[in-house]
């Protein structure tokens, strides 16, 4: 198994820069195909008009976007020059998540940016991460916009006995196999719970070294607050990319994720593989 195509979701309301660093190094660890994807729909002004001035205002927004996307494709394909083994541009006047739902088709991993921390994205402009998760059955490998270095020496594997975990961990194998030391820990809920973590750990363990990973385990002592030891753990052992299962419901239109779940999608250090 590896990368054979990266697809790289850019937006047009934020810096790219970061995440076009790291589907370059993607592309040329893994020898991919690399696709850059945007999308946007003009958002006409609250105080909108009608008749000849709503539709100046219209054609006005429209090109401004198209103007935009035609810069956007010209930084994508420079950033890949050289890297990649094919580049192929995708673009539609349309919402971002919704289109890059539907072209997730053509991808093996998608690499998107962080999700907004103090408040909802623009949907007009950039795909959330969430639904992206939640819609597009292929792996995120969620990036800050302040780190543009994948660094998977030290991969920390958030575990959980759960098909998302599973699956994140199988998704995640192309990496794990170039990382130097890589760490499966799992918080236990409660004192209850410790054995039944320490057994999935170590058949976890296990599993990646028959598919030539060598990996070591860890179950802390406290139990809980999941969120916050894993975040110690990994800085602990120097992680510089955290794999996870993405784990959530819907609820009135609204993705409602875990304490892990979120601030995986909202890293500020470190890269996140999430499957769900």
């Amino acid at each position: 198994m590896t990368y054979a195509t990266v697809m790289v979701s850019l937006a047009l309301d934020r810096p790219n820069d970061a995440r076009l660093e790291i589907a370059g190094q993607l592309a040329e660890r893994f020898s991919a195909h690399v696709i850059g994807i945007t999308a946007a729909e003009f958002s006409p002004p609250l105080y909108f008009t009608d008749g000849e001035q709503a539709q100046k205002i219209l054609d006005e927004g429209q090109a401004a976007i198209r103007n935009r996307i035609a810069k956007l494709e010209a930084q994508f394909r420079a950033a890949m020059q050289n890297r990649a083994a094919a580049v192929q541009w995708r673009c539609a006047a349309d919402f971002p998540t919704r289109f890059i739902v539907q072209q997730a088709r053509a991808a093996d991993i998608i690499i998107v940016g962080e999700g907004g921390r103090d408040a909802l994205g623009d949907p007009f402009m950039q795909a959330d991460p969430g639904d992206l998760l939640m819609q597009t059955g292929r792996p995120l490998l969620v990036g800050p916009e302040t780190s543009n270095w994948l660094d998977m020496r030290n991969v920390l594997i958030t575990w959980k006995d759960a098909p998302e975990a599973r699956r994140a961990v199988v998704d995640a194998l192309p990496m794990l196999r170039k990382a130097k030391d890589v760490i499966v820990a799992e918080i236990a809920e409660d004192e209850a719970g410790r054995a039944a973590a320490l057994s999935g750990v170590k058949d976890m363990v296990a599993w990646l070294s028959r598919h030539g990973v060598l990996a070591s385990g860890q179950v802390p002592d406290e139990c809980g607050h999941a969120a916050a030891q894993l975040g110690r753990i990994a800085s602990e052992v120097g992680a510089g990319l955290v794999v996870a299962g993405a784990y959530g419901h819907s609820r009135l239109r609204e993705w409602v994720f875990g304490g892990v779940t979120k601030e995986l999608i909202n890293p500020s250090k470190r890269c996140s593989l999430l499957s769900r």
